[in-house]
């Protein structure tokens, strides 16, 4: 059955629903409810071993794949390509398992963050119990500091103020009450007459009957939904899937037509089948593998020292997908700490108290903002509630500093905020009088004010004025408080509020804000020049969130904002229509937040998702990215993201997505360097037997091309450079293929161009009779492809631009590998292994020009490109 409302109910019948009293359970009782209900904790579902995990990381088809290679390379007699192979799989499963035991994390930290202890009532007595042992019907006591330890139903108020960022994202502490709300639809944030488990106390006191306990508690949903998303897997892994699995089908084709070419021609079974088998290893890209991981780790290190700490090595190159970036406001977009922006005072809006010419007005207000709080010193440094110390801390950066002031105007009593009267009055001795400073809402005080500091006697208060002001700042997303005073001429005794807030001086507004961090207006314009769309999520109030978002150029002034409540009445369909429309949410629940991040992923977006709340995890795993923040961020949105800005930065996500599409760039660049190479391979051994040619390549042959072109210059291209208009361009489609963009077509030319000079090499050689024709055609298919990698570096740069000491690890790999092919070629030793023999330098000579037509012939596809003439489209 579901449950009540439980905050439109009246405190009577909460308690004879859940069958308690206002003095609690009996110890009997709570025992048995306990059984019934459960302790008062998140379980857990069984967690997969460590060995369990590992094992399910060979599932992939990709790997399977590399796993047959490694299989074929020993049957083939080429037991350290096996090896090396077997050991890049373990890699990468280790890699995967890592991954998948970071989210099991997620649910462990919800688990830390609940308070251990309560004090409760039971039989008619206050103890002290572990919070796991609450049960429904359970009377709680709450004071400052305390920690929630269930979701309550207040039963009793003292100026209650509760600090509910975590779960609804909203800045400012919540001031509670125990009236009954009539609608059943409100969002969290909203249920001024409930408490929920892991929210802070931050003042006052109060009780409350324990209304749902563990999982069925707002903060045991969110772990529910933890638990339940299914992550969703990155660009890079669909697409290395998929590419794995056509690879695959067409290295089998490809093989079987060598195979069968081969024996029409007459030459023998075994050789053609060692051969066609060495094909299929070569063809492979086994260090393709390697070649990610590395990238990937070399792009986690990089962004380390652009305070980013990458928890899930796929995210790196994740970013360069993104589409559009849903980012919590609180503490994400904004610093989460109320600051005082405005100051309205002797008829005008001001933003430093400093520069207010009327010196006498400016310093009646500046003393209220400084003595008339209840702020404290903790540890050396002022502690309170949060809009409090927002404005005490103004009025110090003015000059006005309380613990001075009091000597002269020492505090006599005060009458605590209520919120029945929705302001505060402390008293202070002066010089001949007592001076009673007022600060409260202006639609309240503004009707007890007769007359405003700096006017004369006679001249009109204009309240109604006044209270526009206030509102249109109200409008624009600003907390704003009123500060009036009035003399008496002695301590009223009784003290009481009606007796002293009346007949008073109004001394001016008090505009705060939780502003927006300061560097990310910059970061927001990067990311729509990148082709990033931003929109912010938030639970806080519609026109906070608004205001917010056209400061920092997410939303224009025709925007229009979507609230939870009306996102609630939207079907699944029409909600994925108009999603991309809509720029700000507001009030929205965790649920909520999920919903938004599938349907742009319906649409075919790729979402990252940015938060610092427990209300966020559940949203930051089921997007294609979660980036957490890592100073305010609570452990659970840590434990749920992919990456952790350390400094809390939103513009160091702009600094992840170039170092994102700086990897995928790379990785691609790779891709297209190895796949044709082995085009170039293929070419070569299928076109030569219908040219009435013999066998151009031993199997030996094959696998060390394979090897050393695949090998270093492969693992050079991770070093290569961003491009220059690497954050000028749109971001890749998520389901865009990784042959796109002229790939594909490069792979076959390419290939057929170099199976064209190997051929026509071969054709030369065995023309002139020379027994070294074979060495001569390893050697252009090995150097060719060395200049390939050279030509590649950028998709379309030319070499001659950009350099050939631009990246020293790829020039390094070239002459390395370079000299180990003359070794193959000059040592005797080597050339009874791989059936070689030395070529005169003429022949040396012809081989290298030969083999370097292949850069020309690069150089000038790349001149075309940067024309727009060819590849334009995918």
């Amino acid at each position: 059955m579901a449950a009540p409302a439980w905050h439109t109910l009246d405190v009577d019948e909460t308690l004879q629903r859940l069958e308690s009293s206002a003095t609690g359970l009996s110890a009997v009782e709570a025992k048995k409810r306990l059984a019934e209900h459960g302790p008062n904790a998140i379980p857990t579902k069984r967690r997969r071993s460590l060995l369990s995990m590992l094992l399910g990381q060979f599932a992939d088809f990709m790997i399977m794949v590399l796993l047959a290679a490694a299989l074929i390379s020993g049957l083939v007699g080429e037991p350290p390509d096996a090896i090396a192979i077997l050991v890049i799989v373990l890699l990468n499963a280790i890699i995967g398992a890592v991954q998948e035991y970071r989210a099991q994390h997620a649910v462990a930290a919800l688990q830390k963050m609940a308070t251990p202890e309560a004090q409760v009532y039971r039989d008619a007595k206050v103890v002290t119990l572990a919070s796991s042992e609450l049960v429904p019907g359970d009377v709680v006591v709450l004071a400052a500091g305390n920690v929630v330890p269930a979701d309550l139903r207040l039963l009793t108020v003292e100026e209650m103020q509760i600090d509910e960022s975590a779960l609804t994202g909203e800045s400012h502490a919540v001031e509670k009450q125990i009236a009954t709300l009539d609608s059943t639809e409100l969002p969290i944030g909203d249920r001024q007459n409930r408490v929920f488990k892991s929210s802070l106390v931050t003042h006052g006191r109060g009780e409350g009957v324990v209304v749902a306990t563990g999982l069925n508690t707002e903060f045991g949903r969110i772990a529910e939904l933890l638990q339940d998303e299914a992550g969703v897997k990155t660009p890079l892994q669909a697409r290395l899937a998929r590419f794995g699995r056509y690879l695959a089908l067409a290295v089998l084709a490809i093989c079987a037509l060598v195979f069968i070419a081969g024996l029409f021609q007459g030459q023998p079974v075994m050789l053609m089948f060692l051969t066609a088998v060495s094909l299929a290893v070569a063809a492979i890209p086994e260090a393709l593998p390697a070649v990610v991981t590395i990238s990937l780790t070399l792009g986690a290190r990089k962004l380390v020292r652009h305070k980013t700490l990458v928890r899930n090595l796929p995210a790196v190159e994740t970013l360069g997908s993104v589409t559009y970036i849903c980012t919590d406001k609180t503490g994400t977009l904004t610093q989460n700490r109320m600051t005082v922006e405005r100051y309205y005072l002797a008829g005008a809006w001001h933003t430093l108290l400093s520069e207010v010419q009327a010196e006498a007005v400016r310093q009646q207000l500046g003393q209220a903002m400084a003595i008339s709080n209840d702020v404290t010193e903790k540890d050396g440094e002022p502690a309170g509630e949060p809009t409090e110390l927002a404005v005490f801390e103004a009025a110090a950066q003015a000059g006005f500093i309380k613990a001075e002031l009091e000597q002269s105007l020492p505090r006599l009593a005060a009458i605590a905020f209520s919120s029945k009267r929705k302001q505060m009055t402390t008293l202070h001795q002066s010089a001949e009088t007592v001076t009673a400073y007022i600060k409260g809402a202006p639609e309240k005080l503004l009707t007890q004010c007769k007359t405003a500091a700096g006017s004369d006697a006679d001249e009109h208060f204009d309240a109604e004025a006044i209270l526009r002001e206030a509102e249109r700042l109200a409008n624009e997303g600003f907390r704003v408080l009123a500060f009036a005073s009035r003399e008496l001429a002695s301590l009223p005794e009784p003290l009481a509020a009606e007796e002293v807030e009346q007949d008073l001086t109004f001394l001016g507004l008090v505009a705060l804000i939780d502003p927006p961090r300061p560097e990310v207006p910059q970061a927001i314009a990067d990311c729509l020049t990148a082709g990033i769309t931003p929109v912010m999520i938030t639970g806080d109030h519609a026109g906070t969130a608004m205001a917010i978002a056209r400061r920092l150029g997410i939303a224009s002034e025709d925007q229009e904002i979507l609230s939870g409540e009306a996102l609630a009445q939207i079907s699944d369909e029409k909600f994925a229509r108009m999603v991309e429309t809509i720029r700000v949410y507001a009030r929205v629940t965790p649920e909520q937040k999920i919903r938004i991040v599938k349907a742009l992923q319906v649409n075919g977006e790729f979402v990252a998702m940015t938060g610092d709340g427990v209300n966020d995890a559940p949203a930051l795993k089921r997007a294609g990215i979660g980036i957490a923040m890592g100073l305010q961020g609570t452990d659970v949105a840590r434990e749920a993201a992919d990456m952790v800005l350390l400094d809390d930065n939103f513009a160091t996500i702009v600094h992840a997505v170039r170092a994102g599409r700086r990897v995928f760039d790379n990785i691609r660049k790779f891709i297209k360097d190895t796949m044709s190479s082995n085009s170039g391979e293929i070419w070569t051994l299928f076109l030569a037997p219908f040219m009435g040619l013999p066998i151009p390549l031993l199997p030996i042959h094959i696998l060390w091309i394979n090897l050393v072109t695949d090998g270093l210059p492969g693992l050079a291209f991770t070093a290569e450079p961003a491009e220059p208009n690497i954050m000028q361009r749109a971001p890749r489609p998520p389901g865009e293929s990784i042959f796109a963009h002229g790939m594909w077509q490069h792979i076959i030319w390419v290939g057929l161009f170099v199976g064209g000079i190997s051929i026509a090499s071969m054709a030369w050689a065995i023309s002139r009779d020379v027994p070294y024709w074979q060495t001569i055609v390893f050697t252009v298919l090995t150097v060719s492809q060395l200049f390939h990698s050279l030509a590649v570096r950028s998709e379309s740069a030319s070499l001659f631009s950009i350099g050939l000491f631009s990246n020293l690890p790829m020039l390094g790999a070239v002459l390395l590998t370079l000299l180990l092919q003359l070794a193959v070629i000059y040592t005797p030793a080597l050339n009874d292994i791989f059936h070689t023999q030395p070529l005169p330098l003429f022949d040396l000579v012809v081989c290298l020009l030969l083999s370097s037509l292949v850069l020309f012939a690069v150089e000038i596809e790349k001149w075309l490109v940067r024309r727009g003439l060819i590849y334009t489209g995918n």
